[in-house]
């Protein structure tokens, strides 16, 4: 058994163990609200922060190989792949959620009172119960991550690669802080994007990778993932001993980033979280958080003998969400990531013959393995 090594750890083009990680997130998460007291012991309101952490951690992945192979960080491809990876999707659920609730009085009054904030990604400061798309509030907070992180990361790369990892962990240490209490629990959830975005640059760097490196060994690996899974039971007596979510979230964040080491290297975690379900769910997570309320509509049509707010009625409606998700991971979420690759290569053609200065010339293998990796990324 031997660890994970950086050149091999730069030469992933795949990392399917995260997908299996984001489908756990997404399934427990449709457990806690639908699940009732029943599915209590999982914690799935906590899910939503294995999707911030895993996405904090790719996106930033992204960006640091990016500027290897070509020297810079695009911006503006960034945004491009944003735009045709999140709002597709996001646009079609919102629209499918206005139609069902139309003629639904109550729910339609809600939603239409929070329409204009939702066609605008500001879900986080409409959190009125009842309201239908109100569990999109996560699309706010990373919609505004990914808007600002990639600039503040370029903006420390030009003035020095030195400082950004002291200013990513100020950045964490800022929004964590409960200096405020409204701020304090809307900042939490962008200190956790910003530790996945910690790891990346940890472990892009080979010194930061050395320090981790010992994680990656499968007998360290299989002991962090039953301490993972420990700390996940034991968030509600966490909780209760705070008297606050902060400070369990914050704690849970740090752990769910250091599994993510074990993950990538050989040993019982990766073997598990790659069985092929797990990815299947994991690749069409987005869509299966995304669809859970309307297929939870659904699901009452097709099977209204089960009792609700059970696990039962819980993992029907995983199972009709995630239906909805194959179907629109096909048609729709693949095909629009793919118009946006093309998009940005052939922004990326255009600058080339319109400037007359050569600029860094990429490896053989930069364009299929950009695909690849994005492949993962949410």
């Amino acid at each position: 058994m031997k660890k994970l090594t950086h050149a091999e750890f730069l030469d992933m083009r795949r990392f399917d163990a995260l997908d299996g990680l984001r489908a756990i997130a997404a399934v427990i998460v449709v457990f806690f609200h639908f699940g009732g007291s029943s599915s209590s012991f999982l914690s799935g309101w906590i899910g939503v922060h294995i999707f911030f952490v895993v996405s904090g951690f790719l996106i930033t992945t992204l960006m640091l190989r990016e500027r290897d192979r070509k020297g810079r960080i695009s911006l503006r491809d960034f945004y491009v792949r944003r735009i045709f990876r999140i709002m597709p999707l996001y646009y079609l659920a919102l629209a499918l959620t206005v139609v069902s609730c139309y003629h639904e009085g109550r729910s339609w009054v809600l939603l239409k009172g929070h329409l204009p904030a939702y066609l605008s990604f500001m879900n986080e400061y409409h959190l009125d119960a009842g309201t239908p798309f109100l569990h999109t509030w996560t699309l706010g907070i990373e919609q505004k991550f990914y808007l600002l992180w990639p600039l503040g990361l370029v903006v420390a790369g030009l003035l020095s690669r030195r400082l950004q990892i002291p200013l990513c962990i100020a950045a964490i240490v800022a929004t964590a802080l409960p200096w405020n209490s409204y701020l304090a629990a809307s900042g939490i959830h962008y200190s956790i994007l910003l530790i996945g975005a910690l790891l990346a640059l940890v472990l892009h760097s080979p010194r930061g990778f050395a320090l981790l490196r010992p994680l990656t060994h499968p007998v360290a690996g299989a002991v962090l993932l039953v301490g993972v899974v420990c700390l996940h039971l034991s968030i509600p007596r966490m909780v209760a001993h705070f008297h606050s979510e902060l400070p369990p979230i914050f704690l849970y964040g740090l752990a769910i980033a250091l599994l993510i080491p074990s993950l990538l290297g050989p040993g019982l975690g990766r073997v598990l979280l790659t069985l092929r379900p797990l990815v299947f769910i994991g690749e069409r997570s987005y869509g299966l958080y995304l669809f859970q309320f309307l297929a939870g509509s659904l699901a009452a049509v097709l099977a209204p003998d089960v009792t609700r707010y059970t696990p039962l009625s819980a993992a029907i409606v995983a199972l009709v969400s995630l239906a909805v998700a194959d179907l629109t991971h096909r048609r729709l979420e693949e095909p629009m990531i793919q118009i946006g690759r093309k998009l940005t290569k052939r922004l990326n053609g255009a600058s080339k013959a319109a400037s007359p200065l050569p600029g860094p010339v990429p490896e053989a293998t930069a364009a299929t393995a950009e695909g690849e990796f994005a492949r993962t990324v949410q």
